[in-house]
């Protein structure tokens, strides 16, 4: 079952209260996500590692509920 844009900024923003989150449905089918996260809690952090807390917020989800995920992250004083 497809998992809506809601659930998964809610799940993020669980974990990463401060977090400014834009999603967009890359099919059209809510299972293949992007989602841009931007998180004061990445500062000082290797991207692979931005990625793993986002992964670990949204707890099993991945390869069930949520099919595919496009993840970009980012801080609040970064450009892009």
């Amino acid at each position: 079952m497809p998992m809506p844009a809601e659930e998964i900024v809610a799940l993020i923003k669980a974990a990463l209260p401060d977090a400014e989150i834009e999603m967009t449905d890359l099919a059209g089918d809510n299972d293949h996500w992007a989602a841009r996260v931007t998180s004061a809690a990445f500062h000082g952090k290797p991207r692979v590692r931005q990625h793993q807390m986002v992964y670990a917020a949204l707890g099993g989800r991945m390869g069930g509920e949520l099919h595919a995920l496009q993840l970009t992250t980012k801080t609040p004083d970064q450009d892009n």
